[in-house]
């Protein structure tokens, strides 16, 4: 997520893991302002992520996808489908955000193969230019390696944002693997690589489980955007909370 396409906001996103085209809808309307794609974790696969991607409005900057490793073809198929940033996990060197960089930009920046049949569909300026501009490169820090060599990271050339996996991270600290850390190491390595990140003029995101707890992330000034949720974990949720509200009236009937 690029720092000037923010203009004054923190972007709210949240984590989709199954195929499903009318989650990105039934999101944004209910104001979320976009959507990972989660290749990583899930049931979601290249063609269906293709397909969501396509179906979404061109003109929502945040239609974002996680991949499972740094391979480039992958990488180059989500963006020739419409991803407007590409969500690298467990980054932990400066080769691998180069790599990130390499498969994500348009040369000179990178080394992105240009496929111009569909960019052909559209009027405009230089299409390699301004995917360039568009498009986000997003390296994500999860472990404790990642955090130590943050500096080398984040000063990578066309390196647009960091993308915090608390769980994951928690983990390497030998922490339970959770999110939405108040203190201790996981909520240190947060601000340390906030520091960082002004540093270079990039941006940082994190998940969070919970609004509360990002509230109070954007309110600290430690980020700015989140991933807010899972869809199955929203959907669990609202399903438990659906059935609770039942109360004595299901308790009643399960006993007649």
């Amino acid at each position: 997520m690029k720092r000037e396409a923010l203009g004054g906001r923190n972007p709210v996103l949240y984590h989709q893991t199954v195929p499903a085209f009318s989650l990105p809808e039934w999101a944004l309307a209910a104001g979320y302002d976009g959507v990972i794609l989660d290749l990583q974790h899930g049931e979601l696969g290249l063609e269906a992520a293709c397909g969501i991607l396509r179906s979404m409005p061109r003109e929502n900057a945040y239609a974002y996808a996680r991949v499972g490793s740094l391979d480039a073809a992958p990488i180059l198929r989500l963006l020739d489908s419409g991803a407007r940033g590409i969500v690298a996990p467990t980054v932990e060197s400066r080769s691998q955000a180069e790599a990130l960089v390499a498969a994500t930009k348009y040369p000179p920046v990178g080394g992105r193969s240009l496929g111009p049949s569909r960019p052909a569909l559209y009027a405009g300026d230089s299409y390699t230019a301004a995917g360039n501009l568009a498009v986000s490169a997003v390296a994500q820090i999860e472990t404790v390696a990642g955090v130590e060599h943050a500096e080398d990271i984040v000063s990578t050339p066309g390196l647009d944002s960091v993308y915090v996996g608390p769980a994951d991270l928690a983990v390497s600290y030998g922490l339970p693997g959770r999110g939405d850390w108040e203190d201790g190491p996981v909520r240190e390595a947060v601000a340390h690589l906030r520091e960082v990140t002004a540093a270079h003029g990039v941006t940082l995101g994190i998940y969070s489980g919970r609004p509360e707890y990002a509230a109070c992330l954007f309110a600290d000034g430690l980020v700015d955007y989140v991933g807010l949720g899972i869809d199955l974990v929203l959907l669990n949720r609202a399903f438990g909370d659906t059935i609770a509200g039942l109360g004595p009236a299901r308790s009643a009937r399960s006993t007649t």
